[in-house]
Protein backbone atom coordinates (compact mmCIF):
# COMPACT_ATOMS: atom_id res chain seq x y z
CA UNK A 1 0.00 0.00 0.00
CA UNK A 2 2.86 2.33 0.91
CA UNK A 3 4.36 1.51 -2.48
CA UNK A 4 1.21 2.63 -4.31
CA UNK A 5 1.02 5.86 -2.31
CA UNK A 6 4.66 6.62 -3.03
CA UNK A 7 4.12 6.14 -6.77
CA UNK A 8 1.03 8.40 -6.66
CA UNK A 9 3.02 11.07 -4.83
CA UNK A 10 5.76 10.90 -7.47
CA UNK A 11 3.23 11.29 -10.29
CA UNK A 12 1.64 14.26 -8.54
CA UNK A 13 5.03 15.82 -7.86
CA UNK A 14 6.02 15.89 -11.55
CA UNK A 15 2.58 16.11 -13.14
CA UNK A 16 1.98 19.66 -11.96
CA UNK A 17 5.45 21.01 -12.73
CA UNK A 18 5.21 23.78 -15.32
CA UNK A 19 6.60 22.61 -18.65
CA UNK A 20 9.44 24.68 -20.10
CA UNK A 21 8.83 23.22 -23.55
CA UNK A 22 6.48 24.58 -26.15
CA UNK A 23 7.26 21.89 -28.76
CA UNK A 24 9.82 19.30 -27.67
CA UNK A 25 9.49 17.35 -30.93
CA UNK A 26 11.65 19.88 -32.82
CA UNK A 27 14.65 18.81 -30.71
CA UNK A 28 14.28 15.19 -31.81
CA UNK A 29 16.67 13.81 -34.46
CA UNK A 30 13.61 12.46 -36.28
CA UNK A 31 12.23 15.97 -36.83
CA UNK A 32 12.83 17.32 -40.34
CA UNK A 33 12.91 21.16 -40.28
CA UNK A 34 11.34 23.26 -42.99
CA UNK A 35 14.64 25.08 -43.59
CA UNK A 36 17.95 23.23 -43.68
CA UNK A 37 20.63 25.62 -42.47
CA UNK A 38 24.20 25.54 -43.80
CA UNK A 39 23.57 22.79 -46.33
CA UNK A 40 22.93 24.81 -49.50
CA UNK A 41 25.97 23.44 -51.33
CA UNK A 42 25.17 19.82 -50.50
CA UNK A 43 21.52 20.26 -51.50
CA UNK A 44 22.58 21.78 -54.80
CA UNK A 45 25.04 18.93 -55.43
CA UNK A 46 22.32 16.31 -54.98
CA UNK A 47 19.73 18.20 -57.04
CA UNK A 48 22.21 18.81 -59.88
CA UNK A 49 22.82 15.06 -60.15
CA UNK A 50 19.18 13.91 -60.04
CA UNK A 51 17.61 16.73 -62.09
CA UNK A 52 17.73 14.63 -65.30
CA UNK A 53 14.93 12.50 -63.80
CA UNK A 54 12.56 15.41 -64.46
CA UNK A 55 13.38 15.01 -68.16
CA UNK A 56 12.92 11.23 -68.00
CA UNK A 57 16.71 10.71 -68.16
CA UNK A 58 18.55 8.33 -65.83
CA UNK A 59 21.12 10.07 -63.59
CA UNK A 60 24.06 8.54 -61.76
CA UNK A 61 23.53 6.64 -58.55
CA UNK A 62 24.68 8.63 -55.52
CA UNK A 63 26.51 7.69 -52.33
CA UNK A 64 26.32 10.30 -49.58
CA UNK A 65 28.84 10.08 -46.76
CA UNK A 66 29.29 12.00 -43.53
CA UNK A 67 29.49 11.60 -39.79
CA UNK A 68 26.25 11.27 -37.78
CA UNK A 69 24.31 14.49 -37.32
CA UNK A 70 25.56 16.26 -40.45
CA UNK A 71 22.16 16.57 -42.15
CA UNK A 72 22.43 13.78 -44.75
CA UNK A 73 19.05 12.18 -44.13
CA UNK A 74 17.21 15.50 -43.78
CA UNK A 75 18.59 16.74 -47.11
CA UNK A 76 17.70 13.56 -48.99
CA UNK A 77 14.19 13.47 -47.49
CA UNK A 78 13.58 17.12 -48.39
CA UNK A 79 14.66 16.51 -51.98
CA UNK A 80 12.60 13.31 -52.17
CA UNK A 81 9.54 15.14 -50.85
CA UNK A 82 9.97 17.88 -53.46
CA UNK A 83 10.40 15.31 -56.23
CA UNK A 84 7.21 13.51 -55.24
CA UNK A 85 5.36 16.83 -54.97
CA UNK A 86 6.50 17.88 -58.46
CA UNK A 87 5.51 14.49 -59.84
CA UNK A 88 1.94 14.93 -58.58
CA UNK A 89 1.55 18.59 -59.58
CA UNK A 90 3.10 18.42 -63.04
CA UNK A 91 2.55 14.78 -63.97
CA UNK A 92 6.30 14.13 -64.08
CA UNK A 93 7.98 10.75 -63.88
CA UNK A 94 10.20 10.61 -60.75
CA UNK A 95 9.06 8.92 -57.56
CA UNK A 96 11.10 8.73 -54.35
CA UNK A 97 11.03 5.73 -51.99
CA UNK A 98 12.86 5.78 -48.64
CA UNK A 99 14.14 2.82 -46.59
CA UNK A 100 16.10 2.97 -43.31
CA UNK A 101 18.47 0.00 -43.47
CA UNK A 102 19.23 0.14 -39.78
CA UNK A 103 15.66 -1.07 -39.22
CA UNK A 104 15.18 -2.92 -42.52
CA UNK A 105 18.46 -4.80 -42.74
CA UNK A 106 18.05 -7.73 -45.14
CA UNK A 107 17.53 -7.97 -48.88
CA UNK A 108 14.17 -9.67 -48.32
CA UNK A 109 12.91 -6.97 -45.96
CA UNK A 110 14.11 -4.10 -48.17
CA UNK A 111 12.33 -5.53 -51.20
CA UNK A 112 9.13 -6.23 -49.24
CA UNK A 113 9.18 -2.63 -47.92
CA UNK A 114 9.66 -1.29 -51.44
CA UNK A 115 6.68 -3.36 -52.55
CA UNK A 116 4.58 -1.96 -49.70
CA UNK A 117 4.83 1.48 -51.40
CA UNK A 118 2.79 -0.09 -54.21
CA UNK A 119 0.21 -1.66 -51.90
CA UNK A 120 1.65 -5.15 -52.08
CA UNK A 121 1.48 -7.30 -48.94
CA UNK A 122 4.49 -9.59 -48.73
CA UNK A 123 4.77 -12.28 -46.02
CA UNK A 124 7.52 -11.81 -43.41
CA UNK A 125 9.35 -14.76 -44.94
CA UNK A 126 8.89 -17.48 -47.50
CA UNK A 127 9.10 -15.86 -50.91
CA UNK A 128 12.18 -16.58 -53.04
CA UNK A 129 14.27 -13.49 -53.83
CA UNK A 130 13.63 -13.69 -57.58
CA UNK A 131 9.88 -13.60 -56.93
CA UNK A 132 10.31 -10.36 -54.93
CA UNK A 133 12.36 -8.78 -57.72
CA UNK A 134 9.89 -9.85 -60.38
CA UNK A 135 7.00 -8.44 -58.34
CA UNK A 136 8.89 -5.14 -57.88
CA UNK A 137 9.57 -4.96 -61.62
CA UNK A 138 5.91 -5.65 -62.33
CA UNK A 139 4.87 -2.79 -60.00
CA UNK A 140 7.20 -0.12 -61.36
CA UNK A 141 6.70 -1.10 -65.01
CA UNK A 142 3.02 -0.13 -64.85
CA UNK A 143 3.91 3.41 -65.93
CA UNK A 144 6.81 5.27 -67.48
CA UNK A 145 8.80 6.52 -64.49
CA UNK A 146 12.16 6.78 -62.76
CA UNK A 147 12.13 5.35 -59.24
CA UNK A 148 14.68 6.84 -56.84
CA UNK A 149 15.38 4.55 -53.87
CA UNK A 150 16.92 6.21 -50.82
CA UNK A 151 18.75 3.61 -48.72
CA UNK A 152 19.69 5.23 -45.40
CA UNK A 153 22.37 3.58 -43.21
CA UNK A 154 23.17 1.44 -46.24
CA UNK A 155 26.42 0.21 -44.67
CA UNK A 156 24.39 -1.66 -42.00
CA UNK A 157 22.65 -3.65 -44.74
CA UNK A 158 25.86 -4.47 -46.62
CA UNK A 159 27.88 -5.39 -43.50
CA UNK A 160 25.15 -7.75 -42.33
CA UNK A 161 24.02 -9.36 -45.55
CA UNK A 162 26.55 -8.55 -48.25
CA UNK A 163 26.03 -6.37 -51.32
CA UNK A 164 23.68 -8.64 -53.30
CA UNK A 165 20.82 -6.13 -53.01
CA UNK A 166 22.96 -3.28 -54.36
CA UNK A 167 24.27 -5.42 -57.18
CA UNK A 168 20.80 -6.60 -58.16
CA UNK A 169 19.27 -3.12 -57.99
CA UNK A 170 22.14 -1.66 -60.01
CA UNK A 171 21.56 -4.29 -62.71
CA UNK A 172 17.76 -4.16 -62.63
CA UNK A 173 17.57 -1.46 -65.31
CA UNK A 174 18.58 -4.07 -67.87
CA UNK A 175 15.30 -5.87 -67.18
CA UNK A 176 13.15 -2.72 -67.39
CA UNK A 177 11.59 -1.18 -70.49
CA UNK A 178 9.08 1.34 -69.16
CA UNK A 179 10.87 2.49 -65.99
CA UNK A 180 14.34 2.90 -64.46
CA UNK A 181 15.80 2.71 -60.93
CA UNK A 182 18.27 5.09 -59.28
CA UNK A 183 19.91 4.50 -55.88
CA UNK A 184 20.81 7.13 -53.29
CA UNK A 185 22.85 5.44 -50.56
CA UNK A 186 23.47 7.25 -47.25
CA UNK A 187 26.19 6.13 -44.83
CA UNK A 188 27.98 7.37 -41.71
CA UNK A 189 30.89 5.09 -42.60
CA UNK A 190 33.38 6.96 -44.79
CA UNK A 191 35.06 3.63 -45.59
CA UNK A 192 31.82 1.98 -46.61
CA UNK A 193 33.00 1.40 -50.20
CA UNK A 194 35.56 -1.16 -49.01
CA UNK A 195 32.72 -3.56 -48.17
CA UNK A 196 31.48 -3.64 -51.77
CA UNK A 197 32.50 -6.27 -54.26
CA UNK A 198 34.33 -4.96 -57.36
CA UNK A 199 31.51 -6.16 -59.65
CA UNK A 200 28.99 -4.17 -57.59
CA UNK A 201 31.13 -1.02 -57.69
CA UNK A 202 31.53 -1.41 -61.45
CA UNK A 203 27.80 -1.77 -62.08
CA UNK A 204 26.78 1.10 -59.77
CA UNK A 205 28.46 3.92 -61.73
CA UNK A 206 27.94 6.23 -58.79
CA UNK A 207 28.93 9.74 -57.72
CA UNK A 208 29.96 10.57 -54.16
CA UNK A 209 29.01 13.54 -51.96
CA UNK A 210 30.61 14.11 -48.54
CA UNK A 211 28.83 16.14 -45.84
CA UNK A 212 31.34 17.93 -43.58
CA UNK A 213 30.69 18.29 -39.83
CA UNK A 214 29.07 21.52 -38.63
CA UNK A 215 31.30 24.04 -36.86
CA UNK A 216 30.33 25.74 -33.58
CA UNK A 217 28.88 28.80 -35.32
CA UNK A 218 26.71 26.69 -37.63
CA UNK A 219 25.51 24.54 -34.73
CA UNK A 220 24.60 27.69 -32.84
CA UNK A 221 22.45 28.86 -35.77
CA UNK A 222 20.71 25.47 -35.91
CA UNK A 223 20.06 25.44 -32.15
CA UNK A 224 18.84 29.05 -32.14
CA UNK A 225 16.40 28.20 -34.92
CA UNK A 226 15.02 25.13 -33.11
CA UNK A 227 15.02 26.76 -29.65
CA UNK A 228 12.62 29.48 -30.84
CA UNK A 229 10.10 26.75 -31.65
CA UNK A 230 10.91 24.37 -28.78
CA UNK A 231 10.76 26.66 -25.75
CA UNK A 232 8.60 29.39 -24.31
CA UNK A 233 10.03 32.91 -24.50
CA UNK A 234 12.83 33.87 -22.11
CA UNK A 235 13.25 30.31 -20.79
CA UNK A 236 16.82 29.92 -22.07
CA UNK A 237 19.61 31.93 -20.52
CA UNK A 238 21.96 33.55 -23.03
CA UNK A 239 24.88 31.14 -22.51
CA UNK A 240 22.90 27.90 -23.00
CA UNK A 241 22.81 27.64 -26.81
CA UNK A 242 26.49 28.67 -27.32
CA UNK A 243 27.60 26.11 -24.73
CA UNK A 244 25.57 23.30 -26.32
CA UNK A 245 27.02 24.23 -29.72
CA UNK A 246 30.58 24.35 -28.37
CA UNK A 247 30.30 20.92 -26.73
CA UNK A 248 28.87 19.36 -29.92
CA UNK A 249 31.52 21.03 -32.12
CA UNK A 250 34.17 19.33 -29.99
CA UNK A 251 32.52 16.00 -30.77
CA UNK A 252 32.74 16.02 -34.59
CA UNK A 253 30.11 18.70 -35.24
CA UNK A 254 27.13 16.43 -34.62
CA UNK A 255 23.88 18.44 -34.74
CA UNK A 256 21.95 15.54 -33.20
CA UNK A 257 24.16 15.61 -30.12
CA UNK A 258 23.74 19.38 -29.86
CA UNK A 259 19.95 19.04 -30.03
CA UNK A 260 19.95 16.12 -27.56
CA UNK A 261 22.02 18.17 -25.13
CA UNK A 262 19.68 21.16 -25.39
CA UNK A 263 16.67 18.87 -24.84
CA UNK A 264 18.34 17.15 -21.87
CA UNK A 265 19.21 20.50 -20.28
CA UNK A 266 15.55 21.52 -20.58
CA UNK A 267 14.34 18.23 -19.08
CA UNK A 268 16.70 18.51 -16.11
CA UNK A 269 15.54 22.08 -15.43
CA UNK A 270 11.92 20.97 -15.71
CA UNK A 271 12.39 18.05 -13.28
CA UNK A 272 13.96 20.45 -10.78
CA UNK A 273 10.96 22.76 -11.22
CA UNK A 274 13.35 25.54 -12.28
CA UNK A 275 11.94 28.42 -14.32
CA UNK A 276 15.09 28.99 -16.41
CA UNK A 277 17.50 26.71 -18.28
CA UNK A 278 21.08 27.55 -17.28
CA UNK A 279 24.67 26.62 -18.07
CA UNK A 280 24.61 24.28 -15.07
CA UNK A 281 21.71 22.35 -16.59
CA UNK A 282 23.73 21.97 -19.82
CA UNK A 283 26.73 20.60 -17.95
CA UNK A 284 24.57 18.15 -16.00
CA UNK A 285 22.90 17.12 -19.27
CA UNK A 286 26.29 16.46 -20.86
CA UNK A 287 27.29 14.20 -17.96
CA UNK A 288 24.01 12.31 -18.21
CA UNK A 289 24.25 11.78 -21.98
CA UNK A 290 27.82 10.56 -21.67
CA UNK A 291 26.63 7.69 -19.48
CA UNK A 292 25.64 5.84 -22.62
CA UNK A 293 23.42 2.74 -22.24
CA UNK A 294 25.57 0.69 -24.61
CA UNK A 295 28.70 1.69 -22.69
CA UNK A 296 27.08 0.47 -19.49
CA UNK A 297 26.20 -2.87 -21.10
CA UNK A 298 29.80 -3.40 -22.26
CA UNK A 299 31.14 -2.42 -18.83
CA UNK A 300 29.11 -5.21 -17.23
CA UNK A 301 30.37 -7.92 -19.65
CA UNK A 302 32.68 -10.67 -18.37
CA UNK A 303 36.35 -9.96 -19.05
CA UNK A 304 36.61 -12.54 -21.87
CA UNK A 305 33.64 -10.97 -23.70
CA UNK A 306 35.35 -7.58 -23.43
CA UNK A 307 38.59 -8.95 -24.91
CA UNK A 308 36.53 -10.66 -27.61
CA UNK A 309 34.65 -7.51 -28.66
CA UNK A 310 37.91 -5.54 -28.64
CA UNK A 311 39.43 -8.19 -30.92
CA UNK A 312 36.61 -7.56 -33.40
CA UNK A 313 37.19 -3.80 -33.11
CA UNK A 314 40.92 -4.13 -33.93
CA UNK A 315 40.20 -6.40 -36.89
CA UNK A 316 37.68 -3.91 -38.29
CA UNK A 317 40.31 -1.17 -38.02
CA UNK A 318 43.04 -3.14 -39.77
CA UNK A 319 41.21 -5.36 -42.29
CA UNK A 320 39.57 -4.38 -45.56
CA UNK A 321 37.31 -7.41 -45.98
CA UNK A 322 35.02 -9.56 -43.83
CA UNK A 323 36.14 -10.85 -40.43
CA UNK A 324 35.66 -14.55 -39.71
CA UNK A 325 35.46 -16.47 -36.43
CA UNK A 326 38.91 -18.07 -36.66
CA UNK A 327 40.56 -14.65 -37.09
CA UNK A 328 38.69 -13.27 -34.10
CA UNK A 329 39.76 -16.23 -31.97
CA UNK A 330 43.41 -15.94 -33.01
CA UNK A 331 43.52 -12.25 -32.07
CA UNK A 332 41.59 -12.96 -28.85
CA UNK A 333 44.33 -15.47 -27.92
CA UNK A 334 47.06 -12.88 -28.52
CA UNK A 335 45.29 -10.22 -26.45
CA UNK A 336 44.76 -12.69 -23.60
CA UNK A 337 48.50 -13.28 -23.65
CA UNK A 338 49.20 -9.54 -23.48
CA UNK A 339 47.06 -9.08 -20.35
CA UNK A 340 48.05 -12.46 -18.89
CA UNK A 341 44.54 -13.91 -18.77
CA UNK A 342 44.04 -17.61 -19.51
CA UNK A 343 42.18 -17.99 -22.80
CA UNK A 344 38.91 -19.85 -23.29
CA UNK A 345 38.40 -22.63 -25.83
CA UNK A 346 37.38 -21.95 -29.42
CA UNK A 347 33.98 -23.52 -28.74
CA UNK A 348 33.35 -21.28 -25.72
CA UNK A 349 34.34 -18.18 -27.73
CA UNK A 350 31.86 -19.23 -30.44
CA UNK A 351 29.17 -19.25 -27.73
CA UNK A 352 30.25 -15.79 -26.53
CA UNK A 353 30.04 -14.48 -30.11
CA UNK A 354 26.42 -15.67 -30.25
CA UNK A 355 25.72 -13.98 -26.91
CA UNK A 356 27.20 -10.67 -28.11
CA UNK A 357 24.96 -10.83 -31.18
CA UNK A 358 21.85 -11.52 -29.08
CA UNK A 359 22.43 -8.37 -26.99
CA UNK A 360 23.04 -6.31 -30.15
CA UNK A 361 26.74 -5.50 -29.81
CA UNK A 362 27.83 -7.34 -32.98
CA UNK A 363 26.33 -8.58 -36.24
CA UNK A 364 27.08 -11.99 -37.73
CA UNK A 365 26.31 -13.65 -41.04
CA UNK A 366 26.70 -17.43 -41.42
CA UNK A 367 28.70 -18.35 -44.52
CA UNK A 368 29.51 -21.70 -46.09
CA UNK A 369 33.11 -22.65 -46.93
CA UNK A 370 32.11 -25.77 -48.85
CA UNK A 371 33.97 -28.86 -47.71
CA UNK A 372 35.73 -26.75 -45.06
CA UNK A 373 32.48 -26.29 -43.15
CA UNK A 374 30.81 -23.06 -42.05
CA UNK A 375 31.95 -19.90 -40.31
CA UNK A 376 30.59 -16.46 -39.48
CA UNK A 377 31.31 -13.05 -40.91
CA UNK A 378 31.44 -10.73 -37.89
CA UNK A 379 31.13 -6.96 -37.53
CA UNK A 380 30.57 -4.47 -34.72
CA UNK A 381 27.04 -3.15 -34.28
CA UNK A 382 28.21 -0.26 -32.05
CA UNK A 383 30.73 2.52 -32.63
CA UNK A 384 34.38 1.97 -31.74
CA UNK A 385 34.53 4.90 -29.30
CA UNK A 386 31.81 3.27 -27.19
CA UNK A 387 33.76 -0.01 -26.99
CA UNK A 388 37.06 1.68 -26.15
CA UNK A 389 35.47 3.93 -23.54
CA UNK A 390 33.88 0.95 -21.76
CA UNK A 391 37.01 -1.21 -21.81
CA UNK A 392 39.26 1.58 -20.54
CA UNK A 393 37.34 1.45 -17.25
CA UNK A 394 38.42 -2.16 -16.63
CA UNK A 395 41.85 -2.11 -14.92
CA UNK A 396 42.46 -5.77 -15.82
CA UNK A 397 42.52 -5.17 -19.57
CA UNK A 398 42.64 -1.41 -20.24
CA UNK A 399 46.28 -1.75 -21.36
CA UNK A 400 45.11 -3.30 -24.66
CA UNK A 401 43.46 0.00 -25.61
CA UNK A 402 46.86 1.70 -25.48
CA UNK A 403 48.38 -0.45 -28.21
CA UNK A 404 49.80 1.74 -30.99
CA UNK A 405 48.47 1.52 -34.54
CA UNK A 406 51.64 -0.21 -35.75
CA UNK A 407 51.29 -2.77 -32.96
CA UNK A 408 47.64 -3.29 -33.93
CA UNK A 409 48.66 -4.04 -37.52
CA UNK A 410 51.37 -6.46 -36.31
CA UNK A 411 48.87 -8.25 -34.07
CA UNK A 412 46.27 -8.64 -36.82
CA UNK A 413 48.73 -9.76 -39.53
CA UNK A 414 49.07 -13.46 -40.41
CA UNK A 415 46.08 -14.62 -38.38
CA UNK A 416 44.97 -18.22 -38.71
Amino acid sequence: MMGNEFIKDMFNKYLYNKSLFKNKEVLSHAYIPENLLHRDRELEDIVSIIIPTIRQEVPSNIFIFGKPGTGKTACVKHIGKELNSLSIKKDLSPSFLYINCEMVDTQYRVLSNLLSYYGENVPLAGWPTDKLYNKFIECIEKKKQIVIIGLDEIDKLVKKGGDDLLYNLSRINGDLTNSKVVIIGISNDLKFIKYLDSRTLSSLGHEEIVFPPYNAEQLRDILDNRAKIAFDKEVLLEEVVPLCAAFAAQEHGDARKALNLLRMAGEIAERNNDVKITEEHVRKGKEKLEIDGTTEVIKTLPVHSKILIYSILLLEKCKTRGIITSEVYSLYERLCGLVQIERLTYRRISDLISELEIIGLINTVLISKGRYGRTKNISLAVDTDTVERAIQDDDRIKSITRISHSQQITLTNHLK
